[in-house]
């Protein structure tokens, strides 16, 4: 994959913490455990990210604000009984030329690779990163690698300043509302992305 082929980043969050968001920016899991905020992680899958170590760096994973190369992906359909209150944040691309950004090439709660956005950028294949579907029933191996591929994440320390947020994607007028009541910024309705 080429820096060219990224055009944005997404994050999957509760639309209640977009105002939070929005002033203090995206937080790492330490920080956000810090402040009210609703999650919509899975606990099964922060327990198998809270120990892991950033190779190369004395930082473990819960350190850094993820980001996902496309939200439509296994972590967003996994929550489709959430869409009419949850959001996709959309962030600008250029978060990527920031010193210290990690790159992974599945989910980082699985086994992966993790390596500066130079080296680890043109190891990803954008075909298989921005598949539409990731489901192989006759082949089940292969489908769960990937759904680790369609989950590679872009890591940032500590945060995500909220300055890099430019828009939201929302699944339908239910979740467009609630946006609406909560924040000012560009939000329109994807239902393609949302399952």
């Amino acid at each position: 994959m080429d820096i060219a082929d990224i055009k944005e980043l997404y994050f999957i969050t509760d639309i209640k913490n977009v105002p939070t968001i929005l002033r203090d920016g995206i937080l790492s899991h330490n920080r956000a455990g810090k402040v009210n905020h609703r999650s919509i992680a899975e606990q099964g899958v922060q327990e198998r990210r809270k120990n892991k170590k950033i190779p190369g760096t004395t930082e473990y994973l819960h350190d850094y604000a993820n980001l996902y190369f496309d939200a439509h992906n296994p972590m967003l359909s996994a929550r489709r009984d959430m869409n009419d209150t949850i959001c996709v944040l959309r962030i600008k691309n250029d978060i990527l030329s920031l010193d210290d950004v990690i790159v992974t090439d599945q989910n980082a709660s699985l086994a992966c690779w993790f390596k500066p956005v130079s080296v680890g950028l043109p190891l990803l294949d954008k075909d298989e990163v921005f598949a539409e579907f990731w489901v192989n029933r006759s082949d089940p191996m292969e489908e769960y690698r990937l759904k680790g591929i369609k989950c590679a994440e872009v890591l940032v320390p500590v945060c995500i300043k909220h300055n890099y947020i430019f828009a939201a994607f929302v699944a339908n007028e239910t979740a467009l509302d609630a946006f609406k009541k909560t924040s000012s910024l560009s939000v329109e309705i994807n239902r393609g992305m949302f399952f």
